[in-house]
């Protein structure tokens, strides 16, 4: 068996940011309890290791006992929950993609210019609602080129799409083409709204998936770019399986043993998780294993207001906790000895 794992895979800048916001809380302040409105990202793995380390995760903000404190996950929030944290008296640490919220800014700013805005995404999406909520009196979702002849636009000459920043390229094109054939003088952000991770991701799995057997994708159900990076796979004629961890690896989607497999995961699925998929399948066939360089990533994150200012408060440099995308290395702490080897794709 051959394995292909590209680069990039796992985390993005985004999500090693929020990951890393609620480990230095749960440090700089030991004994405390720690509370994060939703997930702090969409995998299920990460999540635990948190539970396990104390952290309180809630999907009320009333649960949340007045005076604690509470971070905001990576998929952004509305202005309605921000008000309900300052009224609880809450400790607010706003780890929100910076990804994310350059889409909540072009929502105020197209809201004030009078446009209607037309969001593109799925609507019980936590991304979608906390967007949504910076300017409902004005904003529409639209999953899907259906939708479209049931919007209520008042003026098809102040129109403007914004996207949910996780979606499938194909997908949104496929609704962003509708939308403008419906609405020619329809407004587009100045720049995409679907985030530089997500891209890169399913580019790479264009790429790669032709040459390959069987796609495995590491990931949580609930994660959009991880089930999109599936259904792409499966959408050129590749069969695709996504799965949390190893312990839902299937053999029966094996046929030979010799197959081209083609294993990643989505922006917030940890490395050890794909590490080991690919050592019970190099277990149980034997083969190698081929890293393939396709884009390297180096977007970079500070981290959010309030967490700086806290740090600043006990002495500690906030530049010196910058978060980037990291790009996966196969390491014998992981992988343990397996054959090796790295090859770059087109865009490297």
């Amino acid at each position: 068996m051959h394995l292909i794992l590209p680069n990039p895979r796992g985390f993005c800048a985004g999500v090693r940011m929020a990951i890393d916001v609620v480990d230095q809380i749960i440090n700089l302040f030991p004994g405390e309890d720690v509370y994060v409105y939703h997930e702090i990202v969409h995998n299920k793995h990460v999540v635990n290791r948190f539970v396990d380390r104390g952290v309180h995760f809630v999907e009320s903000i009333e649960e949340i006992p007045e005076g604690s404190i509470v971070v905001f996950s990576a998929h952004g929030v509305s202005p309605a929950v921000r008000q309900l944290a300052r009224d609880r008296r809450l400790t607010s640490i706003d780890a929100t993609c910076p990804l994310v919220t350059k889409v909540h800014a072009e929502a105020v700013r197209y809201a004030r210019q009078g446009y209607q805005i037309l969001l593109v995404g799925h609507r019980d999406h936590q991304e979608i609602a906390g967007t949504l909520g910076e300017a409902p009196h004005c904003t529409q979702v639209v999953e899907s080129p259906d939708d479209i002849p049931s919007l209520t636009i008042t003026d098809a000459n102040k129109l403007v799409y914004l996207t949910q920043t996780t979606l499938s390229t194909d997908d949104a094109g496929v609704i962003i083409q509708a939308l403008k054939k419906a609405f020619p003088n329809i407004k587009e952000p100045p720049s995409s709204d679907i985030c530089y991770a997500t891209t890169n991701r399913q580019h790479a799995v264009r790429q790669i998936g032709p040459e390959c057997d069987v796609c495995i994708v590491i990931g949580s159900k609930n994660s959009s770019n991880s089930v999109r990076l599936t259904e792409i796979c499966r959408n050129i004629g590749v069969p695709a399986w996504l799965m949390d961890d190893v312990s839902e690896l299937n053999w029966d989607w094996f046929k030979t043993g010799n197959e081209r497999v083609l294993v990643t995961a989505g922006a917030s699925a940890p490395e050890d998780l794909v590490a080991q998929v690919c050592r019970a399948l190099i277990e149980r066939f034997g083969g190698t294993i081929e890293q393939r360089e396709i884009f390297d990533e180096d977007v970079e994150f500070a981290p959010p207001g309030a967490l700086r200012k806290i740090m600043e408060s006990r002495g500690i440099d906030p530049e010196s906790r910058r978060f980037r995308a990291e790009t996966p290395t196969i390491t014998h702490d992981l992988y343990g000895a397996v054959p090796l080897t790295v090859s770059a794709g087109r865009d490297n």
